[in-house]
């Protein structure tokens, strides 16, 4: 029989995403116990913000800034505001995003989502700036040099588009979005920021049907 399948769409460089990490943490590790064998977890970039080398605009950092406190009053997320003052910030998450994929090449994919999130958000580190990705995948211990081939390369810029398509395709406009499918048939999972359980339920009485 056909595995189920249950989408991840993300972004590295949401905050949103970042919020529900712990949330989703409790999932993946949930439904590797539960279902290791009849369900596939599949992460998806959604592409937040394409290249640019522009800097962001400072009406548009504060506005940023004021999601973060947001979150961070809602969820209790840690944030490291010295991201503002000790960068130059530009609206561009697709670097991050092929980075992700990059990685996933060499089997390191959810780590290094992991590790641009908390360079973003604790380290107030840049990762739209390459050698910001580069340093992560070193600190990963990843192959440096096949890293940036990766990164670089037609191919995974061409993974990125095709990636953000699908995405956009089955509903994932918004970060973070779950979609569970089975047998061609998808459904959207609401986001539950606190309540993993609430997920994993509705997981579970779709695995049933």
């Amino acid at each position: 029989m056909s595995k189920a399948k249950l989408y991840y769409v993300h972004d590295p460089m949401c905050a949103w995403c970042w919020g529900y990490q712990p949330t989703w943490k409790q999932i993946e590790q949930s439904l590797a116990h539960d279902f290791e064998t009849s369900l596939d977890v599949h992460y998806l970039v959604g592409g937040l913000a394409p290249d640019t080398d522009e800097p962001m605009p400072l009406l548009m950092q504060e506005q940023i800034a004021s999601y973060w406190l947001k979150i961070s009053d809602y969820l209790g997320t840690e944030f490291n505001f010295d991201f503002w003052r000790n960068n130059t910030p530009r609206r561009s998450t697709y670097p991050a995003c092929r980075a992700v994929l990059a990685a996933r090449e060499e089997g390191a994919e959810r780590a290094m989502v992991r590790a641009i999130q908390k360079a973003y958000y604790l380290r107030a580190l840049n990762p739209s700036d390459d050698e910001v990705l580069f340093q992560l995948a070193k600190e990963l211990q990843l192959d440096s040099k096949q890293f940036e081939r990766d990164y670089y390369s037609e191919r995974i810029s061409h993974a990125l588009l095709e990636e953000i398509d699908f995405a956009r395709s089955i509903g994932g406009n918004s970060f973070p979005s779950l979609f569970f499918e089975y047998q061609g048939t998808i459904t959207e999972l609401p986001i539950e920021y606190q309540e993993a359980e609430k997920t994993l339920e509705r997981v579970a009485e779709l695995m049933k049907a």
